[in-house]
């Protein structure tokens, strides 16, 4: 029997962990401006704050997902709320450019640790049958993050600034307690046969080491996608299309609510129809609608681009969790899916910078169009080549 007791709590868990994480990214993605005007840096310069965030998520997944195989799905993820929650209130106080770039360092640490802990204990008490569209619900957390971001930023910056906003950032210590006090240990681990020591552990991650690589290869297309469609759109929108700070952030809110939708429904195809075909599906309807993303001629048209873009582009990442999790045996579902995720993020992590380094030489709208066209490209090609187990039963 793959479902069990506590299901929803580890879902919840899950999502609100996802969430608290990409609330906080995404805060530096809006205040890149803001940022670089204090700190006296170009653009570019704040944008190396994402690329490192990136870099060291491989590290955190590494850490809490050995964490996870040897002592359980919980005491990790609890760990690592507590931990990105004090670094993020840190961002805030942050006295130079420099000391920015460490925190934002560490930062990446605690939010590569915390999607693939949360997202094994989620899938592993999902129902199988159930198990794409929760998926869905626990990435989205990632785009409800972003939308929370999005009207942090439209409320708190232009009254007091983008230190504040960070401060807000103590919230997944409370998360903590939740877990703590709600969220069970997974059943599919306290039933596998766990390793002895240390030793026993790696030379069972190693003996996967081709999963690994197919892992990484995917996620790295996948992160492509998402940091290429995301990261400097609100940029994009102020220098491109010479919106307010406030029309950005309607405009990128509205691309959550795509984005959340978007999850959902090709989470719950993908239980129908398979993960790769609902994927492949999804990145195929983001090419086509790049045009209207961009090139749209008025605010209402460039909000419906930006909704049907992040329903294309989160509907893919929504099967993610159930993808990864199904793919990866009992012995290693902590650390696999959260490391391989990670390298890959890591590996995409120049992707910001490129493109803001493009775009000072063609400007935005061309750079951001034919990003996102080569990236979606690229994952479906990978895609194509991918395997799945849809609905594997976790024994």
């Amino acid at each position: 029997m793959n479902e069990s007791r506590g299901s929803g709590a580890a879902v919840a868990a899950s999502f609100l962990g996802w969430t608290l994480d990409a609330f906080d990214f995404f805060l530096v993605v809006f205040s890149f401006s803001a940022i670089a005007r204090e700190f006296h840096r170009s653009i570019p310069d704040i944008a190396l704050a994402v690329t490192l965030t990136l870099a060291t998520r491989p590290l955190g997944a590494f850490i809490f997902g050995l964490m996870a195989e040897r002592y359980g799905r919980r005491l990790p993820l609890m760990i690592d709320l507590v931990f990105f929650s004090i670094v993020e209130v840190a961002t805030g106080f942050a006295p130079t450019y420099w000391s920015f770039l460490v925190l934002r360092t560490l930062f990446g640490i605690g939010m590569g640790g915390e999607w693939g802990v949360g997202s094994a204990l989620a899938m592993e008490k999902a129902p199988s049958q159930k198990r794409g569209i929760l998926s869905g619900l626990v990435q989205e957390g990632y785009a409800t993050g972003y939308l929370l971001a999005s009207i942090c930023y439209f409320f708190v910056l232009p009254k007091w600034g983008w230190r504040p906003m960070f401060y807000i950032g103590g919230l997944p210590a409370l998360l903590a307690i939740f877990v703590r006090m709600r969220v069970s240990e997974s059943e599919v681990w306290e039933r596998s046969t766990r390793p002895k020591n240390w030793r026993s552990l790696f030379d069972g991650i190693l003996s996967h080491w081709r999963l690994f690589l197919a892992l990484v290869l995917l996620m790295t297309t996948m992160n492509l996608v998402s940091h290429g469609t995301q990261d400097l759109f609100p940029t994009f929108l102020k220098k491109g299309r010479g919106y307010s700070d406030q029309r950005t952030a309607i405009v990128t809110a509205v691309s959550m609510i795509g984005a959340l939708t978007g999850g959902l429904w090709f989470g719950h195809l993908s239980d129908r129809i398979g993960r790769r075909k609902g994927m492949i599906a999804a990145l195929l309807g983001a090419v086509l609608v790049v045009p209207l993303w961009i090139f749209a001629p008025s605010f209402s048209l460039i909000m419906v681009g930006a909704f049907l873009m992040q329903f294309m582009v989160q509907g893919a990442w929504g099967i993610i969790p159930a993808h990864l999790n199904e793919l990866s045996p009992n012995g290693v579902r902590g650390f696999m899916p959260g490391f391989g995720y990670q390298c890959g993020a890591a590996l995409a992590g120049p992707i910001p910078t490129i493109l803001a380094k493009l775009a000072e030489r063609t400007g935005y709208p061309i750079a951001m169009a034919s990003g996102a066209v080569v990236v979606c490209l690229m994952a479906i090609l990978v895609l194509s080549f991918g395997r799945e187990q849809r609905g594997v039963e976790f024994s």
